[in-house]
């Protein structure tokens, strides 16, 4: 009779080699620490956002009670949205909503002409998109403010661009200028080169023109690449603070991480206030994240398809 054999029980079989059970141990515990570590800041805010300022300074590390709140101030989240931050909450969703748009629309039709159709000059023009990628914001940013302040026929301004502030302080002076995205182009323009291109082909000989070929046979098989495109957009949209913070001028169209800033003052803080906003904050980039986390792996290797 044939007696099964088994695996010995101080090891663990793992792609074909034999990990000791306290080397996999040890692992498990070290990812575990740095887990904590990186969680650890944001359970503190969050316990800190139904604090007094107060009770905040008297947290110490070495007494665990302190970690909690004495009393949960619950109201320090109503006072925060009395404060004007439905409106900045709102600037953000739809400025956010409308860049990531406008990035799928404008890096989809890029990407699939940088790999699909072969014209003069194309290997030079996308050489040069990629470069702008090595460009600091902090480089372009005053001559685009520029631009948007001196933008003919906008804000009061003649025909030549003067008299007014252009599309500072507006929606479009919060978005236009972002619309273009040298990484969604990049990105899409590699996943696109792996494709099969006997698709394309078979659609031409039926007739098929390229704006059909791009929407009804390329993006139903680029999902993925969009939908990572969709978080890193998002993502770095409603982080954004240096574009808003110098193109608004008044409350009504602060962003919300420009607004956060309303509650650090140079004197006096309200710290309970700001890790409140600052939890409200985070809010939509946590359920992004936890409802497309697999996309940002996905984005890693996407970013690295050779083509």
């Amino acid at each position: 009779m044939a007696v099964a054999r088994t695996e010995p029980v101080a090891t663990v079989r793992t792609e074909g080699r034999a990990w000791p059970v306290t080397r996999r141990t040890l692992l498990y515990l070290l990812m575990s620490i740095i887990a904590f570590l990186a969680v650890f800041p944001f359970l503190w805010s969050l316990l800190g956002s139904f604090k007094s300022s107060e009770d905040l300074f008297e947290f110490s590390v070495a007494d665990p009670g302190t970690y909690l709140p004495r009393e949960f101030k619950f109201d320090n989240y109503s006072t925060v949205w009395g404060l004007n931050f439905g409106r900045f909450f709102f600037n953000s969703a739809f400025v956010a909503a409308v860049i990531t748009l406008a990035h799928l629309v404008l890096a989809s039709t890029a990407g699939y002409a940088f790999a699909r159709l072969e014209f003069r000059g194309r290997d030079v023009l996308f050489a040069a998109v990629i470069a702008t990628l090595m460009i600091p914001f902090q480089v372009t940013m005053v001559p685009l403010f520029i631009l948007v302040k001196n933008f003919p026929l906008a804000g009061g301004n003649d025909i030549v661009g003067q008299g007014g502030f252009g599309l500072v302080n507006t929606y479009w002076g919060l978005t236009v200028p972002l619309f273009p995205t040298a990484y969604g182009t990049f990105l899409l323009r590699q996943f696109f080169q792996t494709l099969p291109r006997e698709l394309e082909d078979a659609a031409r000989i039926d007739g098929a023109s390229e704006f059909r070929i791009y929407w009804n046979i390329i993006l139903p098989l680029s999902g993925a690449a969009l939908a990572v495109l969709t978080v890193f957009s998002f993502q770095q949209t409603w982080n954004d603070f240096v574009w808003p913070f110098i193109i608004t001028k008044t409350e009504e169209m602060k962003t919300i991480q420009v607004g956060l800033a309303n509650f650090r003052q140079e004197f006096n803080t309200d710290w309970g206030l700001l890790m409140a906003a600052t939890m409200v904050a985070t809010v939509p980039i946590l359920i992004m994240f936890l409802m497309t986390q697999r996309y940002f792996v996905q984005g890693i290797a996407l970013s690295g398809i050779k083509g």
